[in-house]
């Protein structure tokens, strides 16, 4: 299986609701460094897993949409807590509509999975995985 992983960055404000949450149930910031893991089984025609370059660009325009935001204000999210894992998943199913919608090139048609890892500090982070 080959494999090809790309990183980026976002910003964000958030709350959490319930008791589990301690502290973070206030208002607090996070900075999570994102990689993004495309696999396939076998390289494009070109030698490739996914065009690198297309593979950032739509990754940091999808990151863009929650950077420097409050995600409590954001009515898709209203009712959720958007801890690391919720938003790991986020990320994952806009690329994966990004890739059906032929974003990522061509050699995205050939991808068989993908994952997103959100890094919430040097000690924490939280993955989402799936098949495309």
């Amino acid at each position: 299986m080959f494999s090809l992983t790309v990183r980026d960055h976002f910003m964000i404000a958030h709350s959490f609701n319930g008791e589990v949450f301690g502290p973070a149930q206030r208002q607090h910031g996070a900075t999570y460094v994102v990689d993004v893991t495309f696999k396939r089984p076998n390289l494009d025609d070109d030698d490739l897993v996914i065009d690198i370059g297309l593979a950032s660009t739509t990754l940091h325009a999808i990151l863009d949409e929650f950077n420097l935001r409050n995600l409590d204000d954001i009515e898709e999210f209203k009712g959720r807590n958007t801890t690391t894992e919720f938003m790991a998943k986020v990320v994952f199913d806009r690329l994966a509509r990004a890739i059906q919608e032929g974003r990522l090139g061509p050699a995205a048609s050939g991808l068989s999975n993908m994952s997103v890892t959100l890094h919430e500090s040097h000690i924490a982070w939280a993955s989402y995985e799936g098949t495309l």
